[in-house]
C-alpha cells in the first residue's frame, strides 16, 4: 500500500505544461485565491494569464492557450523576492521572483501583475507559502521534537485527540522504552514516560502500513513509514494482545478517513472566497494539428536559473559527444541534463 505521501507531487514538485486532470485539485488541497492578468514574465513575457494559489502549490496558465501552464509546489520554493523585471505588457514594475529548486535543478519563475496599484500577488503568494512553511508538523515525520508539555500533547491548530493509550512500549532498543500513545485524526505520537524529549511524532501522510507482526518481543505493533521519508519501520509493544488489536484498529480508520480527506494544516483565508478550482480552469478544445509524439518541448529551459546569462561561453570539446559543446556551467553534468531531458 502507498502512503499518501508517496502519490503527493502537487507541493514536491515543479511541473510544465501539466494536463487538466493535474491542474484539479487534489483531495484535501483547496484554492486560496484566484489572481486574474498575471504575467508569467519570465517564460511567456506578454502572454496574460491566471494565477491559481492553493494551500499546496501554485499555478499559472495562460488565458489565451490554457496548455501552456505551470504548476510549482511550496516544498520545491528557495526564496520569495520583489524585484523589478521588465514586462512587455507592463514596462518595468515591481514582479515577484521565486527560486525553486526540483530535481536537482534550479527554476527562477517571474510574476507580474498586469493591473497596477494591487500588491494582492505579493501578499496571497508570500503569506500562504509562510502558513506552509509553518505547517510542517502535519506533513513530515519528527524525532525527538517539542511535542509534550505537562504529559499532554501540544495539539496543532486544527488536531483532536481521539485516544490515550498508557503502557506502550518503544522497540527500537534492546530493552525497550515504555511510554504512551496519542492518536489524532492527523498523527500519531508517542513519547517515553522517563523522558519526554524522547519521542516520535508520525503523520498519517506518512504512514504506508499499519499491521501486526511477530517480534522477539511478542506480537508488535508495526508502523512502516512512506518510501520518500526512508521507508522507516517503527514498532511499538501493547498488552494484553486485544489493547493490541483494538489499537491496529483504531489506527487504519483514522488513516483510511485521513487518506479520503487529508489534512495539510496550511490555513490562510482570503476575505473575498474564490471559484473553485474546477470552474476557473477552461477546457482546452482539440487543435486542428498533427503532434510528432517523439518531439520533445522544452517548456522548462526557459525558467532554468542562470544567472541572467547575457552570452555563450566558450566552447569546449566534449570527449563523452565527441564534439565542441558550451561550456557547462559548474556544478552540472551532462549525465545530469539528460536526466532533466528524460
Amino acid at each position: 500500500m502507498a502512503s499518501v505521501f508517496d502519490v503527493l507531487w502537487e507541493d514536491r514538485d515543479v511541473r510544465f505544461d501539466i494536463t487538466p486532470q493535474q491542474m484539479k485539485t487534489r483531495p484535501g488541497e483547496a484554492l486560496i485565491d484566484c489572481l486574474d492578468s498575471i504575467e508569467d514574465t519570465k517564460g511567456n513575457n506578454g502572454d496574460r494569464g491566471r494565477l491559481l494559489v492553493t494551500n499546496l502549490r501554485i499555478i499559472w496558465h495562460s488565458l489565451a492557450l490554457p496548455r501552456v501552464n505551470l504548476s510549482v509546489g511550496y516544498n520545491c520554493i528557495i526564496n520569495i523576492t520583489t524585484r523589478t523585471a521588465n514586462s512587455k505588457l507592463r514596462g518595468q514594475t515591481e514582479a515577484l521572483y521565486i527560486l525553486t529548486k526540483s530535481n536537482n535543478t534550479r527554476f527562477e519563475f517571474i510574476f507580474t501583475n498586469v493591473v497596477p496599484g494591487s500588491p494582492r500577488l505579493f501578499t496571497s503568494v508570500i503569506a500562504v507559502h509562510r502558513a506552509y512553511e509553518t505547517s510542517k508538523m502535519y506533513r513530515d515525520l519528527k524525532l525527538r521534537g517539542a511535542l509534550i508539555q505537562n504529559k499532554q500533547l501540544r495539539l496543532l491548530p486544527q488536531e483532536q485527540v481521539y485516544d490515550k493509550i498508557n503502557g506502550v512500549w518503544n522497540l527500537s532498543s534492546d530493552q525497550g522504552n515504555l511510554g504512551t500513545f496519542f492518536i489524532t485524526n492527523v498523527r500519531i505520537v508517542w513519547h517515553a514516560n522517563m523522558n519526554e524529549s524522547f519521542n516520535v511524532s508520525i503523520p498519517y501522510l506518512q504512514i504506508r502500513s499499519i499491521r501486526i507482526r511477530d517480534s522477539k518481543f511478542g506480537h508488535a505493533l508495526v508502523i512502516e513509514s512512506s518510501q520518500q521519508t526512508g521507508g522507516y519501520v517503527l514498532g511499538f509493544k501493547i498488552d494484553p494482545t486485544d489493547k493490541l488489536q483494538d489499537a491496529v484498529k483504531e489506527i487504519n480508520s483514522l488513516h483510511k478517513v485521513y487518506s479520503a480527506n487529508p489534512i495539510f494544516g496550511v490555513e490562510y483565508e482570503m476575505e473575498e472566497k474564490p471559484q473553485p478550482l474546477e470552474e476557473l480552469t477552461v477546457d482546452q478544445p482539440p487543435d486542428d494539428v498533427e503532434i510528432e509524439p517523439d518531439e520533445h518541448t522544452d517548456a522548462f529551459t526557459a525558467y532554468f536559473a542562470d544567472g541572467n546569462k547575457q552570452h555563450d561561453r566558450e566552447p569546449v570539446f566534449s570527449e563523452e559527444l565527441g564534439l565542441a559543446i558550451e561550456k557547462l556551467k559548474d556544478g552540472f553534468t551532462l549525465q545530469g541534463l539528460w536526466e532533466v531531458m528524460g
